[in-house]
């Protein structure tokens, strides 16, 4: 039987993609993952998530990344009323499994209501394979390492962005001071707008605040 895990990273940043992976391997090789011990992205430190990357990428059958850049993201947000964010995630996670082809899926959840979610995902991949869709489900080895692949992927993708650029914008995330720093000085510059989600609070703050200041000058 194909087991897969799925999770994303970059969910909650102004700055940067959002990233879904998916991996796959054959229930009978579970074991090598939890020998590595894969757990919560979150968990482990950047050193420990790079040395497992390549490990876990030797070990599944087959594994898949799907970026999403802010400007799909505000597509979403702003300007469709019959999408959102969770709704979107749920769309190229349905095509990543059907392309993956597993037996049965394991999906952390971003939705409140699981099995809302996993109706949404239900409607949109084409096999039909069994779904445990819960908050969480990093507890299962094969979503763990699912987090790990999507956040390296992620943070390399933010240094990337970080070097063509030559400034250090910190991780894209809201309360980080580097970001709200740059978000103050750059949230209108043309240079950055593809790398800034428009939909965030954190943007519309700035924009707010600026056209204050623009009409109270007058």
């Amino acid at each position: 039987m194909l087991i897969c895990g799925v999770d994303e990273a970059g969910k909650g940043p102004v700055l940067g993609s959002l990233v879904i992976c998916g991996v796959v391997i054959d229930e009978t090789e579970l074991h090598k993952l939890r020998k590595m011990d894969v757990k919560d992205s979150k968990l482990l430190k950047p050193e420990e998530r790079n040395a497992l990357y390549n490990r876990i990428i030797k070990a599944v059958k087959d594994y898949k990344l799907v970026v999403i850049e802010p400007k799909e993201i505000d597509d979403a947000i702003l300007n469709s009323a019959a999408m959102n964010l969770n709704k979107l995630e749920a769309i190229k996670t349905a095509q990543m499994i059907s392309e993956l082809l597993p037996d049965k899926a394991y999906i952390d959840c971003p939705d409140v209501v699981p099995d809302r979610y996993k109706q949404l995902l239900l409607k949109n991949i084409a096999h039909k394979p069994e779904l445990v869709v819960e908050h969480k489900a990093e507890k299962y080895a094969v979503v763990a390492a699912a987090s790990i692949l999507a956040k390296v992927f992620r943070d390399r993708k933010i240094d990337e962005l970080k070097k063509i650029h030559k400034i250090d914008f910190g991780s894209g995330y809201c309360s980080d001071p580097k970001t709200k720093e740059f978000m103050k000085k750059y949230w209108d510059d043309t240079v950055y707008s593809h790398i800034i989600r428009k939909s965030w609070a954190t943007f519309q703050n700035e924009k707010i605040k600026n056209e204050q200041k623009t009409l109270g000058s007058f």
